[in-house]
């Protein structure tokens, strides 16, 4: 099949093409130890240079996807991350298993006005006060997700830098005698902006998947919003849904947004 990448500004050629390779590999279009198409049929098939495809092809090895065997062709390895796992824990146990697995660094603590959207969202007067943090979490050298958090300001105190590199926000909130009764979660695409870019390590104008969050008291009051971006390229979200829930609107729903 041929697939012209886009040419318009935007990702680079070599991106685009390593982002579809990578794509198929993870799918399994190509099986542990199959060969990949050789580079003169990704010429054709994607409409782009060979310099092109051998930046997006050296891309795929230095990412432990495929190697290059000289004289025979380039082939894909096994999955570092073994076989997709299901996704079994409850939220809270799986945001603390983040923490664990994760490195944070803190780029931000401070107590402002919320935005309109936000100030709405967590029921809070117009120009009203509330609690910003924003995290990165790594992996070793490799960043992994951008949070923004925006928590009732009453908890201020409690979330500084130093507490935020020893437990996770939630925990600290639950610290404060709040049980969590729901959660309302919204998933979205996004393009990378140039700060995400920078954190994330990515290019400007990348697909970015945003995770949005909204947890609610027993008593159904807002105790706080989060956003976290990931970038496809390593992150992937599992979610279990109960049989009993399929055929209801706790399994989701499809909020379109149509600008005319």
């Amino acid at each position: 099949m041929t697939t012209a990448l886009q040419r318009s500004p935007g990702t680079a050629l070599h991106r685009q093409l390593y982002i579809v390779l990578r794509d198929q590999i993870v799918r399994g279009s190509f099986h542990v130890d199959a060969a990949i198409p050789k580079e003169a049929d990704l010429e054709r098939m994607f409409g782009v240079s060979r310099i092109t495809v051998r930046r997006a092809v050296a891309d795929l090895e230095s990412h432990g996807l495929v190697r290059k065997v000289p004289g025979k062709g380039t082939f894909v390895l096994a999955r570092k991350d073994g076989s997709r796992r299901e996704a079994t824990l409850p939220l809270l146990e799986a945001l603390t298993r983040q923490a664990k697995d994760t490195t944070v660094q803190v780029l931000l603590v401070e107590t402002v006005p919320a935005p309109g959207d936000i100030a709405l969202l967590l029921e809070l007067e117009p120009n009203g006060l509330a609690h910003h943090v924003v995290r990165l979490r790594s992996a070793g050298k490799t960043p992994l997700m951008v949070t923004e958090a925006w928590v009732q300001a009453k908890w201020a105190a409690d979330i500084t830098p130093d507490s935020l590199l020893k437990k996770a926000l939630f925990e600290i909130i639950i610290s404060k005698g709040v049980e969590f009764g729901k959660v309302v979660q919204e998933f979205s695409a996004i393009a990378a902006a140039p700060q995400h870019a920078r954190l994330l390590k990515t290019d400007v104008g990348t697909p970015l998947i945003q995770v949005t969050r909204l947890f609610y008291d027993l008593e159904d009051r807002p105790a706080y919003h989060l956003t976290t971006v990931v970038t496809p390229e390593r992150t992937r979200l599992l979610m279990e849904i109960p049989a009993s829930a399929i055929n209801t609107l706790s399994a989701g729903s499809y909020q379109h947004t149509v600008l005319v």
